[in-house]
């Protein structure tokens, strides 16, 4: 009898063990590692959100587009992040060309009009926004100019110097600029263009957001940007920001999110995906300062937002503008830059 007894309560420990191993795997956190494009204020209030509403802890590491696609392309055999959170989409084409992002068609895509979207699923937008001049107003009255209201006149003397120009090979802003200029003039003429203004530009920046914080301090006289960054630096306190948009015509980005593949944390990677693409969650970005349109159908965009039927746009090919690159970067650095 006390063989038999001894039997049982072996095999009833044995029992809990599992069991309460089962138990430890099921309670375990599920964790997710995010490269964020954005603003960082804006990619941790989603993060917070996001990690309130489905228990996933999140870390995120804040980079440029271009320096996420660098990351990326070097982790490709052993990749770090499972999901690529905001920034222009001009380098998830890229990206997904060399075959760094999987395709995830979230149901949540239904809420995205096309052509904010990846039709073979490797992206889904979940932002847009205009590229604008953004000038120093203290600064244009001292020197006498009036508020630049076209591309061409920043190539006048006065300018020569005073231009901070975000790097067009580590910023998503200084790319959709260059894609912009090549797409609106022609390369050949682009090019031309882009040699005059790299003669006034007094500084490159890693990131469009930098250029815009110099304007707004006075460091420099005008930048190059996109118009709801410059909103948000003038809510910020940089008052004597002042927004125009050239009469040649403007490009625009569409912010997007991906999975990068081989995701590690694949299940995580898409409920965030999911998530991002709802209502509630592209209404975040404003109760931060970040004035976007808006993709989801039912979402409201900030009022501060400038509507793209609102201005005069380029025929932006984003597509393009993505799958050509390397070539147009590698001619700028190589033309224009190293000169």
């Amino acid at each position: 009898m006390g063989k038999i007894s001894s039997i049982i309560l072996i095999i009833v420990l044995m029992t809990s063990v599992v069991l309460s191993g089962c138990s430890d795997r099921d309670n375990q956190t599920q964790v997710l590692t995010i490269y964020a494009g954005l603003y960082e204020d804006h990619a941790i209030k989603a993060i917070e959100a996001f990690e309130k509403e489905t228990g996933i802890k999140v870390n995120f590491t804040r980079l440029s587009g271009g320096e996420i696609l660098r990351r990326i392309r070097e982790e490709k055999e052993n990749p770090q992040a499972s999901v690529w959170f905001g920034g222009p989409v001009d380098t998830f084409i890229h990206a997904k060309q060399e075959e760094l992002l999987m395709p995830y068609y979230s149901e949540n895509r239904k809420f995205i009009d096309d052509i904010y979207k990846d039709e073979e699923g490797h992206w889904t937008g979940i932002y847009a926004g205009s590229l604008a001049i953004v000038s120093n107003r203290t600064w244009l009255q001292q020197k006498g100019l009036p508020v630049p209201q076209s591309w061409e006149e920043l190539l006048q003397s006065d300018y020569t110097g005073m231009i901070a120009m975000p790097n067009p090979t580590t910023s998503g802003t200084g790319y959709t600029f260059l894609a912009t200029m090549v797409q609106l003039l022609g390369e050949e003429e682009a090019y031309d263009y882009l040699e005059k203004m790299h003669k006034q530009t007094g500084l490159y920046t890693t990131s469009g957001s930098t250029s815009g914080r110099l304007v707004g301090m006075r460091d420099l006289g005008v930048a190059i940007l996109f118009a709801h960054d410059a909103v948000k630096f003038f809510k910020e306190g940089f008052n004597d920001i002042v927004i125009s948009f050239p009469k040649e015509g403007t490009g625009y980005e569409i912010g997007a999110v991906a999975i990068i593949n081989n995701a590690p944390e694949l299940e995580a990677a898409q409920k965030f995906v999911d998530w991002t693409l709802t209502k509630h969650a592209q209404e975040m970005g404003k109760q931060v300062g970040n004035y976007h349109i808006l993709t989801n159908s039912d979402a409201v965009s900030p009022l501060e937002a400038f509507p793209l039927s609102e201005l005069n746009v380029v025929n932006y090919d984003h597509e393009w503008a993505g799958v050509h690159r390397q070539r147009l970067l590698e001619r700028w650095k190589n033309d224009i830059f190293r000169k």
